[in-house]
């Protein structure tokens, strides 16, 4: 079996799946801001698996200059993620829903175990495994589905709300339950447009409430709140959907 994986980013999330991946007997080979993909791949055309590790905003700028041979080894693994944001690329990668946390000098903080789905599902479940970070494989794309959409209400609720009220989780849970409410049921409206599908609204709000369970103390407001924000509205917008909540947040 060929033992290489690359690693697309090596920023705090990069770096940890590179580590349970080297103690797990892989050769990890990094590609950095400065290097580009095509180069590595010239001299790296068969590696086990392909991670891309970049942010968000960064995800499609990488998938679209993605070399051929790498295209059927990818794994992603970035919030907000939607199967739409990888068929418009026509890839089928290995996809990880993420619930650990990882910050600059800190170990890695597991809320609950990250799903993942796709056919290097194992091996990369495997190498998480091995810096014990609990995650599980899922048996279909379906669940997928469900396990994106409920990461999403999950970043986009607690973000959101933050804004307005600051504090952790719990906090947001216990004092500010119908706000909590409110921003998580239009996000499952948003989240129904982009995926096309009718979603279980209820069975959402308890798997949130299930992960705020997992680390009350995590902070709602994280940096990139606001932009979460913004780009929720012109999803929003873009699907013809009247989002109240949000838009009154964004007016604060």
């Amino acid at each position: 079996m060929n033992k290489s994986v690359v690693v697309v980013g090596l920023g705090e999330m990069g770096s940890v799946f590179a580590r349970g991946f080297l103690r797990s007997g892989y050769t990890v080979h990094p590609v950095t801001r400065d290097m580009e993909m095509q180069d590595v791949a010239e001299t790296l055309p068969d590696p086990e698996l392909v991670l891309i590790a970049v942010g968000e905003a960064d995800l499609h700028e990488q998938l679209m200059k993605l070399p051929e041979p790498w295209k059927d080894r990818l794994v992603l693994l970035q919030n907000e993620l939607l199967p739409r944001d990888w068929q418009r690329h026509n890839l089928e990668p290995t996809v990880i829903s993420v619930w650990f946390e990882k910050k600059k000098g800190m170990d890695s903080k597991v809320i609950i175990p990250s799903p993942v789905y796709g056919k290097h599902a194992q091996q990369v479940a495997d190498a998480l495994a091995s810096i014990d970070i609990a995650a599980r494989v899922l048996a279909d794309e379906a669940e997928l589905v469900h396990e994106l959409v409920l990461k999403n209400v999950y970043i986009l609720t607690t973000n959101i709300a933050g804004i307005e009220v600051g504090g952790n989780v719990g906090q947001l849970w216990d004092e500010h339950r119908l706000l909590a409410e409110s921003v998580a049921l239009e996000v499952i409206r948003l989240q129904e447009a982009l995926t096309g599908q009718t979603l279980d609204h209820q069975g959402l709000i308890d798997g949130m409430v299930n992960a705020f369970d997992g680390d009350l103390e995590h902070m709602c407001m994280g940096r990139s709140a606001p932009v979460r924000l913004q780009r929720a509205l012109m999803l929003a917008k873009q699907n013809d959907l009247s989002l109240s909540m949000l838009q009154r947040v964004a007016a604060l």
